[in-house]
């Protein structure tokens, strides 16, 4: 049975659909696919879900890229992806550090809420996949509804060990995997 309240998936960029670093992603040669995420947004995609990238980049406010760099990051990314008849619908950033206080940095709300409204989800994401590696990828938009994700890729395998994930949190080794149960159990 399909999933009638959205054909939305929500993910992370950095540790699940690509590569992380602690130095950041700073440049588009920097940016590199982790094994089988790209074919996998092509699944979902070809499944007709929506897939959108809600993601921080406080590498802006600290001067390390600027937003021409990170489009061109995110230009590779929808390249790549057109091989595996994928796509991205929509990508959220916040370039704000903690110090900023804005309402967008995760895990705060704020740019889940402009993804419920651009998708015309009534402010809400109730039963939207949200697919992260770490806490502050899922804490957010699980008080809006949403159901959380974690992936063991990127910060992953230490956000699991660290625990105080939210409730009804499913675990799976990456965005594949991921996308293999979720596309299954929507048969």
């Amino acid at each position: 049975m399909k999933n009638t309240s959205s054909q939305l998936v929500i993910l992370d960029r950095d540790g699940v659909i690509n590569q992380d670093s602690d130095s950041y992603i700073k440049s588009p040669d920097e940016w590199i696919p982790i094994d089988g995420s790209l074919e996998a947004i092509g699944k979902l995609t070809q499944a007709g879900y929506k897939v959108v990238v809600c993601t921080n980049q406080s590498g802006i406010s600290r001067g390390l890229f600027d937003t021409d760099t990170l489009n061109a990051m995110h230009e590779k990314m929808q390249h790549l992806l057109s091989r595996f008849g994928g796509e991205i619908n929509a990508i959220f950033f916040c370039p704000h550090t903690d110090e900023d206080e804005c309402d967008c940095r995760k895990p705060k709300i704020g740019m889940y809420k402009e993804i419920a409204k651009r998708f015309d989800l009534d402010n809400s994401l109730n039963g939207v996949p949200v697919v992260g590696d770490s806490l502050r990828d899922l804490i957010g938009p699980v008080t809006l509804g949403a159901e959380p994700h974690l992936v063991l890729t990127g910060k992953g395998l230490k956000t699991r060990e660290k625990g105080g994930l939210p409730p009804y949190t499913a675990v799976h080794t990456n965005l594949a995997a991921f996308v293999n149960h979720f596309l299954n159990i929507q048969k």
